[in-house]
């Protein structure tokens, strides 16, 4: 089925609901740490031109001090945000005639945008809202035509094509492009190290562990789960930084086989020259030598508001550096590209037309300037097991990435808070991506590789639905704020 046959929908309702999740360790990253968070989770019902209709599900957590990292703002606020950007999105969607899925999203992009920031939210925030929707509405037209994810993307049944808000692809084939893809059946999982996690036994006191079964420091995980590939978060403060790698070096220079490493900036550097100088001193230190070798990629070392102000070709001269949080609008990787970035990463919660457009710009960049590979890489935003878990997996490996961030097995303990029915029907449906451990579903990791075979299947990513029975129905927004107060 190519794009100028691809179905027409109508969105008919949309649900949010929320489902509370607690970490079973403090993860920090850039300057916040997180004990807990809230999921989201959308229900759509969409209408075919025919009268037939189909329901679709969505998830992801609603993540305060990452979309939007402003000091000014409490959590609880960043939250609102998030709830704002859905319900701009929901209210578009409903709104919006009959339309193929990518033209949903295509129209409605530049008006949620602009509502977005009248209301002061930044574009990475008001793209959170259709991220949700537009994999829920796919998923409701996976389900009806009985296709998986990437049986309808190959098909192209989202109807990508060309449009406005894509100009730099006019004339880029998107249906053959699509229908090469091959997903993998396979993905290295990279373990994130946080800035808080204890890298040895001796980190820690008796009373500080868990005591779960499942490993707490970073020698216990690749002991118990094989992970080859690693990601690093770094805090911008040299000495801290260094201090830290070099015991983290201790531990990963034992790991057999290939090592393979990615550095997150987490927006914590001043500059591109910050950037260079401090991985100059990294590449001095032989404790880092091994670390050094095996680094793939920088993420994200430069606040977003100076990030695409500058070029970054100082730190590119030494590893690729790829944008995370910068990626708040379609335009973003171009631009990033003219500044020396050479990468972008994709995650589900930004958008998965996105993440599809930028690998087709890598593509064609490619094509034209070969011997600098333009790339993506897959990152992770706490995507929990179950239907936020199995879409991020199902883009990933539709778009052949073969290492992917996974955060959210290590930090939250399997299903944590959800009904033990939605845990079994994932492991019923799913035994090569869950397996059953000390009583409780957990993702299954085996060699540092996860199973993606089961996820061919009528949906995307999975035909399980979230068990909504008793889920709280999301908040109604306080945003803006009533009074203009922005923080506590």
């Amino acid at each position: 089925m190519g794009s100028s046959v691809a179905p027409r929908v109508r969105v008919v309702a949309v649900d949010c609901f929320e489902v509370p999740y607690r970490l079973r360790l403090p993860f920090r990253f850039g300057a916040v740490t997180i004990t807990e968070g809230r999921q989201a989770v959308v229900r759509t019902r969409v209408r075919f031109e025919g009268g037939a209709e189909a329901e679709g599900y969505a998830a992801d957590a609603l993540a305060a001090k990452w979309f939007d990292k402003s000091p000014q703002l409490s959590d609880a606020q960043n939250l609102d945000q998030l709830r704002a950007a859905l319900a701009n999105a929901r209210d578009a969607y409903l709104a919006a005639g009959p339309a193929t899925p990518f033209a949903l999203f295509a129209d409605q992009y530049r008006p949620l945008q602009q509502a977005g920031l009248a209301m002061e939210l930044q574009p990475l925030v008001s793209a959170y809202g259709p991220a949700l929707l537009d994999r829920a509405v796919f998923d409701a037209l996976c389900r009806h035509h009985g296709l998986s994810f990437s049986e309808a993307m190959r098909a192209n049944l989202a109807g990508m094509g060309a449009h406005a808000v894509v100009p730099d692809l006019q004339g880029f084939d998107l249906d053959a492009f699509l229908a090469a893809l091959r997903p993998l059946q396979r993905l290295e999982v990279r373990h994130t190290v946080g800035l808080l996690d204890p890298i040895v036994a001796a980190d820690q006191t008796a009373g500080e562990r868990v005591g779960d079964g499942l490993p707490e420091t970073l020698e216990e995980v690749v002991a118990a789960y094989g992970n080859r590939y690693v990601k690093l978060k770094l805090s911008g403060r040299g000495d801290e930084d260094m201090e830290r790698l070099c015991r983290i070096a201790a531990v990963l220079d034992t790991v057999p086989g290939a090592l393979q490493v990615t550095l997150d900036g987490n927006e914590q550097f001043a500059d591109a020259q910050a950037v260079a100088s401090f991985w100059q001193r990294m590449a001095a230190e032989p404790r880092l030598q091994k670390l050094c070798a095996a680094t793939l990629f920088i993420e994200q070392p430069v606040a977003r508001a100076r990030a695409l102000v500058q070029p970054i070709a100082d730190a590119a001269l030494y590893r690729p550096v790829i944008i995370d949080e910068s990626d708040g609008s379609l335009d973003a990787f171009p631009l990033a590209r003219s500044l020396g970035y050479t990468g972008v990463s994709t995650k589900a919660c930004k958008g998965f037309y996105k993440s599809l457009v930028n690998l087709a710009r890598c593509r064609s960049w490619n094509d034209a300037t070969p011997g600098r590979p333009y790339f993506m890489s897959a990152e992770d935003l706490t995507t929990q097991p179950g239907t936020s878990l199995q879409q991020d997996l199902a883009l990933v490996a539709l778009m052949g990435i073969g290492h992917v961030e996974r955060n959210a097995h290590h930090f939250i303990d399997g299903f944590d808070r959800r009904p033990v029915a939605e845990a079994e029907a994932f492991l019923r449906a799913h035994p090569d991506l869950y397996h059953r451990q000390d009583g409780r579903v957990r993702l299954r990791v085996v060699d540092g590789r996860i199973a993606l075979g089961s996820m061919e299947v009528p949906g995307f990513g999975t035909s399980v639905s979230p068990v909504l029975d008793g889920a709280a129905v999301m908040p109604a927004a306080d945003w803006p704020p009533r009074g203009g107060a922005r923080a506590n």
